[in-house]
Protein backbone atom coordinates (compact mmCIF):
# COMPACT_ATOMS: atom_id res chain seq x y z
CA UNK A 1 0.00 0.00 0.00
CA UNK A 2 1.47 3.30 -0.85
CA UNK A 3 1.84 5.46 1.93
CA UNK A 4 0.91 9.67 1.85
CA UNK A 5 4.74 10.37 2.24
CA UNK A 6 5.25 8.28 -1.52
CA UNK A 7 5.48 9.85 -4.55
CA UNK A 8 2.44 9.34 -7.25
CA UNK A 9 2.98 7.83 -10.08
CA UNK A 10 4.04 10.35 -12.89
CA UNK A 11 0.81 11.22 -14.97
CA UNK A 12 -0.97 9.33 -12.69
CA UNK A 13 -3.18 12.26 -10.87
CA UNK A 14 -5.83 11.18 -7.62
CA UNK A 15 -9.07 12.37 -9.00
CA UNK A 16 -10.29 13.08 -5.58
CA UNK A 17 -7.87 16.03 -5.69
CA UNK A 18 -7.74 16.75 -9.42
CA UNK A 19 -8.54 20.09 -9.82
CA UNK A 20 -12.15 20.49 -12.42
CA UNK A 21 -11.95 22.77 -15.15
CA UNK A 22 -14.76 25.26 -15.34
CA UNK A 23 -16.65 23.73 -18.29
CA UNK A 24 -16.53 20.14 -16.61
CA UNK A 25 -17.79 21.98 -13.09
CA UNK A 26 -20.67 23.61 -15.56
CA UNK A 27 -21.47 20.59 -16.78
CA UNK A 28 -21.70 18.71 -13.48
CA UNK A 29 -24.65 21.29 -12.20
CA UNK A 30 -27.78 19.81 -12.38
CA UNK A 31 -29.74 22.51 -13.80
CA UNK A 32 -28.13 23.16 -16.33
CA UNK A 33 -30.50 21.83 -18.78
CA UNK A 34 -33.19 23.64 -17.08
CA UNK A 35 -31.48 26.88 -17.26
CA UNK A 36 -30.74 25.86 -20.82
CA UNK A 37 -34.13 25.24 -22.04
CA UNK A 38 -35.46 28.51 -20.06
CA UNK A 39 -33.14 30.47 -22.57
CA UNK A 40 -34.59 28.61 -25.62
CA UNK A 41 -38.31 29.38 -24.73
CA UNK A 42 -37.83 32.39 -23.74
CA UNK A 43 -36.31 33.19 -27.22
CA UNK A 44 -38.86 31.03 -28.81
CA UNK A 45 -41.77 33.32 -27.65
CA UNK A 46 -39.77 36.44 -28.17
CA UNK A 47 -40.01 35.70 -31.57
CA UNK A 48 -43.23 34.75 -31.96
CA UNK A 49 -45.44 35.72 -29.29
CA UNK A 50 -47.29 38.96 -28.88
CA UNK A 51 -45.11 41.84 -27.11
CA UNK A 52 -47.43 42.08 -24.13
CA UNK A 53 -46.53 38.88 -22.57
CA UNK A 54 -43.41 40.09 -21.65
CA UNK A 55 -44.87 43.73 -20.12
CA UNK A 56 -44.87 43.33 -16.38
CA UNK A 57 -48.45 42.23 -16.09
CA UNK A 58 -47.72 39.46 -18.79
CA UNK A 59 -44.79 38.33 -16.49
CA UNK A 60 -46.79 37.74 -13.68
CA UNK A 61 -49.20 36.47 -15.65
CA UNK A 62 -47.09 33.18 -16.32
CA UNK A 63 -45.15 33.45 -12.98
CA UNK A 64 -48.20 32.92 -10.81
CA UNK A 65 -49.20 29.26 -12.17
CA UNK A 66 -45.29 28.94 -12.40
CA UNK A 67 -45.25 29.48 -8.37
CA UNK A 68 -48.07 27.37 -7.94
CA UNK A 69 -46.39 24.19 -9.19
CA UNK A 70 -42.78 25.27 -8.49
CA UNK A 71 -43.90 24.78 -4.72
CA UNK A 72 -44.35 21.11 -5.73
CA UNK A 73 -41.73 20.88 -7.77
CA UNK A 74 -39.52 21.97 -4.79
CA UNK A 75 -40.78 19.22 -2.58
CA UNK A 76 -40.39 16.92 -5.61
CA UNK A 77 -37.54 17.19 -6.37
CA UNK A 78 -36.28 17.25 -2.44
CA UNK A 79 -38.01 13.44 -2.18
CA UNK A 80 -36.58 12.28 -5.45
CA UNK A 81 -33.03 13.82 -4.45
CA UNK A 82 -33.79 10.97 -1.84
CA UNK A 83 -34.65 8.42 -3.90
CA UNK A 84 -38.38 8.22 -3.55
CA UNK A 85 -41.64 9.56 -5.50
CA UNK A 86 -44.88 10.77 -4.65
CA UNK A 87 -48.06 10.65 -7.19
CA UNK A 88 -50.65 11.87 -4.34
CA UNK A 89 -49.08 15.04 -4.57
CA UNK A 90 -52.46 16.33 -7.17
CA UNK A 91 -54.69 14.92 -4.50
CA UNK A 92 -53.18 15.77 -1.57
CA UNK A 93 -53.90 19.50 -2.79
CA UNK A 94 -57.02 18.76 -3.51
CA UNK A 95 -57.56 17.00 0.14
CA UNK A 96 -55.73 19.47 2.13
CA UNK A 97 -57.84 22.42 0.33
CA UNK A 98 -61.26 20.62 1.44
CA UNK A 99 -59.39 20.50 5.05
CA UNK A 100 -58.94 24.29 5.18
CA UNK A 101 -61.90 25.42 3.45
CA UNK A 102 -64.54 23.43 5.73
CA UNK A 103 -62.18 24.55 8.52
CA UNK A 104 -63.26 28.08 8.01
CA UNK A 105 -67.09 27.30 6.63
CA UNK A 106 -68.39 24.00 8.20
CA UNK A 107 -66.38 24.29 11.97
CA UNK A 108 -66.06 27.82 11.84
CA UNK A 109 -62.76 28.20 12.77
CA UNK A 110 -60.29 31.25 12.87
CA UNK A 111 -58.15 31.09 9.82
CA UNK A 112 -54.85 29.83 12.45
CA UNK A 113 -56.35 27.25 13.22
CA UNK A 114 -57.53 26.42 9.92
CA UNK A 115 -54.18 26.18 8.90
CA UNK A 116 -52.78 24.00 11.26
CA UNK A 117 -55.55 21.36 11.16
CA UNK A 118 -54.62 21.54 6.92
CA UNK A 119 -50.91 21.08 7.96
CA UNK A 120 -51.84 18.40 10.47
CA UNK A 121 -53.50 16.33 8.09
CA UNK A 122 -50.00 16.94 5.96
CA UNK A 123 -47.84 15.15 8.14
CA UNK A 124 -50.11 12.12 9.17
CA UNK A 125 -50.54 11.73 5.31
CA UNK A 126 -46.62 12.30 4.92
CA UNK A 127 -45.62 10.19 7.92
CA UNK A 128 -48.52 7.36 6.68
CA UNK A 129 -46.76 7.24 3.36
CA UNK A 130 -43.18 7.12 4.61
CA UNK A 131 -44.16 4.30 7.08
CA UNK A 132 -45.83 2.12 4.97
CA UNK A 133 -42.42 2.57 2.33
CA UNK A 134 -40.10 2.13 4.57
CA UNK A 135 -41.86 -1.27 6.97
CA UNK A 136 -43.38 -3.07 3.60
CA UNK A 137 -39.99 -2.29 1.41
CA UNK A 138 -43.03 -1.36 -1.53
CA UNK A 139 -41.79 1.21 -3.93
CA UNK A 140 -42.80 4.31 -3.08
CA UNK A 141 -44.12 4.54 -6.84
CA UNK A 142 -47.22 2.23 -5.71
CA UNK A 143 -47.76 3.15 -2.54
CA UNK A 144 -48.12 7.02 -3.21
CA UNK A 145 -50.22 5.78 -6.50
CA UNK A 146 -52.66 4.03 -3.85
CA UNK A 147 -52.88 7.22 -1.71
CA UNK A 148 -53.61 8.82 -5.15
CA UNK A 149 -56.56 7.37 -5.86
CA UNK A 150 -57.74 7.69 -1.09
CA UNK A 151 -57.25 11.03 -1.13
CA UNK A 152 -58.96 11.95 -4.49
CA UNK A 153 -61.98 10.04 -3.25
CA UNK A 154 -62.04 11.02 0.41
CA UNK A 155 -62.03 14.64 -0.83
CA UNK A 156 -65.20 13.69 -3.44
CA UNK A 157 -66.81 12.34 0.10
CA UNK A 158 -65.70 15.03 2.33
CA UNK A 159 -67.47 17.70 -0.19
CA UNK A 160 -70.52 16.10 -0.88
CA UNK A 161 -70.81 15.84 2.89
CA UNK A 162 -69.76 19.83 3.26
CA UNK A 163 -71.84 21.44 0.85
CA UNK A 164 -74.79 19.12 0.54
CA UNK A 165 -73.99 16.91 -2.78
CA UNK A 166 -72.18 19.49 -4.50
CA UNK A 167 -68.28 18.94 -4.98
CA UNK A 168 -67.30 22.07 -4.72
CA UNK A 169 -67.29 24.17 -1.71
CA UNK A 170 -67.59 28.36 -1.42
CA UNK A 171 -67.88 31.18 1.05
CA UNK A 172 -64.47 31.67 2.13
CA UNK A 173 -63.23 34.92 1.03
CA UNK A 174 -66.84 36.08 3.32
CA UNK A 175 -64.89 34.32 6.60
CA UNK A 176 -61.64 35.29 6.20
CA UNK A 177 -62.24 38.93 4.76
CA UNK A 178 -61.02 40.47 8.17
CA UNK A 179 -57.99 37.84 8.78
CA UNK A 180 -54.64 39.63 8.95
CA UNK A 181 -53.55 36.12 8.93
CA UNK A 182 -54.70 35.52 5.90
CA UNK A 183 -53.32 38.24 4.07
CA UNK A 184 -50.01 36.08 4.38
CA UNK A 185 -51.36 33.45 1.70
CA UNK A 186 -53.31 35.52 -0.30
CA UNK A 187 -53.17 39.03 -2.54
CA UNK A 188 -49.68 41.31 -3.13
CA UNK A 189 -46.66 42.76 -1.47
CA UNK A 190 -45.61 46.08 -1.99
CA UNK A 191 -48.81 47.78 -3.06
CA UNK A 192 -47.83 51.46 -2.21
CA UNK A 193 -44.33 51.05 -4.30
CA UNK A 194 -46.25 49.99 -7.40
CA UNK A 195 -48.54 52.64 -6.90
CA UNK A 196 -45.71 55.12 -6.91
CA UNK A 197 -44.11 53.54 -9.95
CA UNK A 198 -47.30 53.96 -11.72
CA UNK A 199 -48.06 57.42 -11.13
CA UNK A 200 -44.09 58.69 -12.83
CA UNK A 201 -44.96 56.37 -15.48
CA UNK A 202 -42.73 53.70 -14.83
CA UNK A 203 -45.06 50.88 -14.83
CA UNK A 204 -48.02 50.27 -17.04
CA UNK A 205 -51.11 52.03 -15.61
CA UNK A 206 -55.03 52.19 -15.82
CA UNK A 207 -56.88 55.60 -17.28
CA UNK A 208 -57.81 56.88 -13.38
CA UNK A 209 -53.66 56.20 -12.68
CA UNK A 210 -53.77 52.97 -10.66
CA UNK A 211 -51.56 50.58 -11.86
CA UNK A 212 -52.23 47.12 -14.09
CA UNK A 213 -50.26 45.31 -11.42
CA UNK A 214 -51.25 46.21 -8.09
CA UNK A 215 -47.95 44.44 -6.43
CA UNK A 216 -45.76 41.14 -6.25
CA UNK A 217 -48.44 38.45 -5.56
CA UNK A 218 -47.90 36.31 -2.12
CA UNK A 219 -48.08 32.78 -4.17
CA UNK A 220 -44.42 34.25 -6.32
CA UNK A 221 -42.81 35.44 -2.60
CA UNK A 222 -43.47 32.11 -0.92
CA UNK A 223 -42.33 30.28 -4.62
CA UNK A 224 -38.83 31.98 -3.75
CA UNK A 225 -38.49 32.05 -0.81
CA UNK A 226 -38.89 28.12 -0.73
CA UNK A 227 -36.60 28.10 -3.58
CA UNK A 228 -33.91 29.76 -1.42
CA UNK A 229 -34.31 27.70 1.82
CA UNK A 230 -34.25 24.35 0.09
CA UNK A 231 -30.94 25.19 -1.93
CA UNK A 232 -29.57 26.43 1.12
CA UNK A 233 -30.70 23.53 3.18
CA UNK A 234 -28.86 21.03 0.07
CA UNK A 235 -25.92 22.56 -0.34
CA UNK A 236 -24.96 24.10 3.40
CA UNK A 237 -26.45 21.67 5.56
CA UNK A 238 -25.65 18.67 7.10
CA UNK A 239 -29.22 17.14 6.32
CA UNK A 240 -28.97 18.32 2.66
CA UNK A 241 -25.86 16.06 2.20
CA UNK A 242 -28.17 12.96 3.97
CA UNK A 243 -30.22 13.60 1.43
CA UNK A 244 -28.25 12.97 -1.45
CA UNK A 245 -26.33 10.03 0.43
CA UNK A 246 -29.86 8.66 0.98
CA UNK A 247 -30.70 8.69 -2.69
CA UNK A 248 -27.08 7.94 -3.43
CA UNK A 249 -27.14 4.61 -1.50
CA UNK A 250 -29.37 3.83 1.13
CA UNK A 251 -27.25 0.70 2.43
CA UNK A 252 -23.95 2.73 2.36
CA UNK A 253 -25.47 5.84 4.01
CA UNK A 254 -26.99 3.99 6.80
CA UNK A 255 -23.37 2.24 7.25
CA UNK A 256 -21.99 5.43 7.51
CA UNK A 257 -24.27 6.73 9.84
CA UNK A 258 -27.23 8.08 8.57
CA UNK A 259 -30.90 8.11 9.97
CA UNK A 260 -32.02 6.81 6.44
CA UNK A 261 -35.52 6.17 7.94
CA UNK A 262 -35.91 9.38 9.35
CA UNK A 263 -34.64 10.93 6.41
CA UNK A 264 -37.28 9.72 4.41
CA UNK A 265 -39.74 10.58 6.77
CA UNK A 266 -39.23 13.93 7.09
CA UNK A 267 -39.01 14.05 3.27
CA UNK A 268 -42.19 12.62 2.60
CA UNK A 269 -43.83 15.34 5.26
CA UNK A 270 -42.36 18.18 3.44
CA UNK A 271 -43.64 16.95 0.26
CA UNK A 272 -47.27 16.85 2.00
CA UNK A 273 -46.71 19.98 3.54
CA UNK A 274 -45.67 21.89 -0.01
CA UNK A 275 -48.73 20.54 -1.56
CA UNK A 276 -51.20 22.18 1.56
CA UNK A 277 -49.30 24.96 1.40
CA UNK A 278 -50.79 25.32 -2.40
CA UNK A 279 -53.86 24.47 -1.01
CA UNK A 280 -54.32 27.05 1.10
CA UNK A 281 -53.09 29.72 -1.23
CA UNK A 282 -55.33 28.95 -4.40
CA UNK A 283 -58.19 28.27 -1.87
CA UNK A 284 -57.76 31.73 -0.38
CA UNK A 285 -57.38 33.18 -3.63
CA UNK A 286 -60.31 31.43 -5.51
CA UNK A 287 -62.69 31.94 -2.32
CA UNK A 288 -63.72 28.64 -2.74
CA UNK A 289 -62.21 24.69 -2.94
CA UNK A 290 -63.51 21.86 -5.75
CA UNK A 291 -62.50 18.32 -6.00
CA UNK A 292 -60.96 18.98 -9.44
CA UNK A 293 -58.52 21.09 -7.39
CA UNK A 294 -54.73 20.00 -7.97
CA UNK A 295 -55.38 17.31 -11.07
CA UNK A 296 -52.83 15.76 -12.54
CA UNK A 297 -50.38 18.32 -10.79
CA UNK A 298 -48.34 15.54 -9.81
CA UNK A 299 -47.06 14.90 -13.13
CA UNK A 300 -46.59 18.18 -13.73
CA UNK A 301 -44.37 18.48 -10.56
CA UNK A 302 -42.34 15.35 -10.94
CA UNK A 303 -41.46 16.17 -14.68
CA UNK A 304 -40.56 20.00 -13.58
CA UNK A 305 -37.99 18.57 -11.30
CA UNK A 306 -36.54 15.98 -14.07
CA UNK A 307 -36.21 19.04 -16.19
CA UNK A 308 -34.33 20.78 -13.55
CA UNK A 309 -31.95 17.88 -13.29
CA UNK A 310 -33.20 15.37 -11.11
CA UNK A 311 -32.22 11.50 -11.89
CA UNK A 312 -35.48 9.39 -11.63
CA UNK A 313 -31.97 6.74 -9.48
CA UNK A 314 -31.99 9.22 -6.82
CA UNK A 315 -29.13 10.98 -5.46
CA UNK A 316 -28.88 14.08 -7.73
CA UNK A 317 -30.64 16.93 -8.65
CA UNK A 318 -31.29 20.59 -7.17
CA UNK A 319 -33.96 23.04 -6.15
CA UNK A 320 -32.97 25.61 -7.66
CA UNK A 321 -33.36 23.73 -11.00
CA UNK A 322 -37.08 22.97 -10.33
CA UNK A 323 -37.31 26.57 -9.44
CA UNK A 324 -36.29 27.07 -13.53
CA UNK A 325 -38.46 23.75 -14.64
CA UNK A 326 -41.53 25.08 -13.19
CA UNK A 327 -40.56 28.80 -14.83
CA UNK A 328 -40.54 26.94 -18.18
CA UNK A 329 -43.91 25.65 -17.62
CA UNK A 330 -45.57 28.51 -16.73
CA UNK A 331 -43.76 30.49 -19.66
CA UNK A 332 -45.55 27.56 -21.72
CA UNK A 333 -49.02 27.29 -20.09
CA UNK A 334 -49.32 31.09 -20.43
CA UNK A 335 -47.04 31.57 -23.55
CA UNK A 336 -49.19 30.27 -26.10
CA UNK A 337 -52.03 32.05 -24.97
CA UNK A 338 -50.15 35.24 -26.66
CA UNK A 339 -49.59 33.32 -29.96
CA UNK A 340 -51.83 31.94 -32.34
CA UNK A 341 -50.79 28.15 -31.26
CA UNK A 342 -53.51 25.86 -30.12
CA UNK A 343 -53.34 25.32 -26.59
CA UNK A 344 -53.12 21.50 -26.73
CA UNK A 345 -49.92 21.19 -27.69
CA UNK A 346 -49.08 22.06 -24.06
CA UNK A 347 -49.54 18.51 -23.14
CA UNK A 348 -47.46 17.66 -25.96
CA UNK A 349 -44.77 19.70 -24.86
CA UNK A 350 -44.81 17.91 -21.30
CA UNK A 351 -44.00 14.83 -22.79
CA UNK A 352 -41.19 16.11 -24.78
CA UNK A 353 -39.61 18.21 -22.16
CA UNK A 354 -39.27 15.03 -20.11
CA UNK A 355 -37.98 12.74 -22.60
CA UNK A 356 -35.28 15.30 -23.67
CA UNK A 357 -34.56 16.05 -19.91
CA UNK A 358 -34.35 12.59 -19.03
CA UNK A 359 -32.05 12.39 -22.41
CA UNK A 360 -29.91 15.43 -21.46
CA UNK A 361 -29.23 15.12 -17.80
CA UNK A 362 -28.30 11.21 -18.41
CA UNK A 363 -25.58 12.06 -21.29
CA UNK A 364 -24.28 15.33 -19.61
CA UNK A 365 -23.82 13.63 -16.19
CA UNK A 366 -21.49 10.52 -18.13
CA UNK A 367 -19.55 12.87 -19.91
CA UNK A 368 -18.82 15.03 -16.18
CA UNK A 369 -18.09 12.35 -14.49
CA UNK A 370 -16.49 9.79 -17.25
CA UNK A 371 -18.71 7.30 -16.55
CA UNK A 372 -19.12 4.49 -18.89
CA UNK A 373 -22.41 3.33 -20.57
Amino acid sequence: MMSASQPQTPGCVDERIERASPLTALMRRPELGAVAGLILVTAFFLVFANASMFTLAGVMNFLVPAAQLGILAIGAALLMIGGEFDLSLGSMVAFAGFVFAAALVVWNLPVPLAILAAFAVALAVGFTNAQIVLRTGLPSFIVTLAFLFILRGLTLVGLKWASGGATQLRGVKDVVADSIVARLFSGSLGEAPFRWLAARGLIDSFPNGLPKVEGIPVVIVWFSALALLATWLLVRTRFGNWIYAVGGDAGAARNSGVPVERVKTILFIGTACCATLVAILTVLDAGSTDARRGFQKEFEAIIAAVIGGCLLTGGYGSAIGAFFGSIIFGLVLIGLTYTSIDQDWYLVFLGGMLLVAVIFNNVIRKRATGERS
